[in-house]
């Protein structure tokens, strides 16, 4: 086929135009400059002036970006490929982008084309891993990262991209439910493979908006990170003071960011991965399935054009019209485009266990079954109820609560919890009025418990005693330096069942038995 690549000579574009090229289409780049080195064709190109250039070829790809700035007519070239009967592909990883190209259903199917937004990693490759691991089973949660190495090139669309919408606010469903969720927050560990874990962080993309409705899935997260620790957190710094302060990202600052990244591409590795998780019903339990991918010897940047290649090897299984590249190519024929590169990818799976549940094995059953309700659960829930808070006065509970966020004292005050689990453990996050703290629950190597708060670290003893399940600490460590004991903290938590409802009590004592904080109260599931 003839292949037009408008921004082929980006770093995406060219590694399409490199693939295309391996399987024997005719492939020509458009760009506004010339490039110096290509063995294509080429062609002089801007997207705001005429767009004669797309005549006579049998598929357009937008590979240029960054598709949240296309202005009031961002399907432009979309529809100038429908008016000369030519597929259109494009590599939008930009939520309202990639949704809003439905408008041009009509138009395509008329024309007979496919135009397809989103043939990129998300959602294109996202969904069909989704899509195989479900084998028909609607999933109770999808979880996906996407990790790159710190060797692969970045271009100036991709780093835009990122800071546009660093700090912002954006909608997830979790739990059923829309919930606000601020972008480049609350990171997560992911294993690739071959020992290899990555840091990724929540950001937006297509996936959040589309796969709930899609997938019929209540939960859907997404998470993005880079190799070296200090991008990632210099990015989680800029996100939460672009989130109180709030300002525009300046032509200077992309420029700026594109050049430390230039400066630190010689750290860290070329090797990337992609992470795509569902939890599905098994039985009377649940299957966390995996499909991961990992990607060596710097082949791992191929990875977003993949869906195209696929796509161009077998246009006439393309369905005409146009929408969001949803299962648009099986996760099969996203393999076999994987044969010529240094690309693996395995899928695994295993029982998706409560942690609690885990840790107390036989001694769970022999909770109150509102209590053992509460952690009975392989997806996110949240619990609302009211409560009493007795903040302590000395020096170390103000400590406490400047570095933990414990609340302040009151009576009666309104409540929420939410838990949110992943492979290894779950996330609580605690509202108190306005005052929130979290922490991270797992289950450590020897079967037992772990809570981390920030920097601090406690193993907990769980224990059943008549029904009640109690909390006490066994051994601390702060910034991975064992506490001493006699420096260790005190807790005498305890949930309990009363008039049919959920209760706690955490008394948080320092080693002398002072007061650091003290809160109790009820809980019951929100609807």
């Amino acid at each position: 086929m003839k292949v037009l690549v408008i921004g082929g000579t980006g770093v995406f574009g060219a590694l399409l135009c490199d693939l295309l090229d391996r399987d024997g289409h005719a492939v020509t780049i458009a760009s506004r400059s010339t490039p110096e080195n290509t063995a294509f064709p080429h062609l002089k190109f801007d997207r705001n002036g005429p767009l004669d250039a797309v005549n006579g070829f049998d598929v357009v790809v937008d590979a240029a970006g960054p598709f949240h700035a296309y202005g009031n007519e961002p399907y432009r070239i979309a529809r100038a490929a429908i008016a000369v009967d030519a597929h259109y592909f494009d590599l939008s990883d930009n939520a309202d982008f990639c949704q809003g190209i439905n408008a041009l259903d009509a138009e395509a199917k008329a024309a007979g084309v496919a135009v397809v937004s989103g043939m990129s990693s998300v959602p294109a490759i996202s969904s069909a891993a989704v899509t195989a691991l479900c084998a028909g089973q609607q999933p109770l949660m999808i979880e996906s990262a996407i990790v790159p190495g710190n060797k692969a090139p970045r271009g100036r669309s991709v780093v835009e991209s990122i800071l546009s919408q660093t700090g912002m606010d954006y909608q997830i469903t979790q739990d059923g439910r829309q919930e606000s969720e601020r972008s480049w927050s609350d990171p997560r560990v992911y294993d690739i493979g071959k020992g290899h874990h990555r840091q990724a962080w929540r950001i937006e993309v297509p996936d959040q908006r589309l796969f709930p409705q899609h997938f019929n899935c209540p939960t859907v997260t997404f998470r993005a990170g880079l190799e070296l620790g200090v991008m990632n957190y210099s990015l989680g710094i800029l996100s939460w003071f672009r989130s109180r302060i709030g300002f525009k990202i300046p032509n200077w600052m992309v420029s700026g960011v594109l050049e430390i990244a230039k400066f630190l591409a010689s750290f860290g590795t070329d090797i990337g991965g992609m992470v795509v998780a569902v939890t599905v019903p098994d039985g009377t339990g649940f299957t966390r399935k995996s499909w991961t991918l990992l990607a060596e010897n710097g082949d791992g940047p191929y990875t977003p054009t993949i869906a195209i290649r696929a796509a161009c090897r077998e246009i006439e299984k393309v369905p005409h019209g146009a929408f969001p590249a949803l299962g648009v190519v099986g996760l099969d024929a996203i393999s076999s485009c994987f044969d010529d590169l240094d690309i693996t990818t395995t899928i695994t799976e295993m029982p998706a266990i409560p942690p609690f549940k885990a840790v107390l094995a036989g001694s769970f059953e022999g909770l109150d079954p509102v209590v053992r309700a509460t952690h009975d659960a392989v997806t996110p829930r949240r619990f609302s109820g009211k409560s009493s808070v007795t903040r302590g006065t000395g020096f170390l509970a103000r400590v406490a609560a400047l570095v933990i966020g414990f609340p302040p004292t009151g009576d009666d005050v309104p409540v929420t919890v939410t838990k949110v689990p992943n492979a290894n453990g779950e996330t609580w996050v605690r509202q108190f009025g306005k005052s929130t703290f979290k922490s991270y629950l797992s289950q450590t190597s020897q079967g037992g418990m772990r809570e981390r708060f920030g920097l601090m670290v406690f193993d907990i003893d769980l224990t059943v005693k008549d029904g009640t399940l109690q909390f006490p600490l066994k051994r601390g460590r702060c910034l991975g330096i064992p506490i001493p004991s006699f420096l260790l903290p005190k807790s005498e938590a305890t949930e309990y069942v009363e008039d049919g409802l959920f209760h706690f009590d955490v008394h948080l004592k320092t080693p002398t038995g002072a007061t650091l904080v003290h809160y109790r109260g009820w809980l019951e599931p929100d609807a």
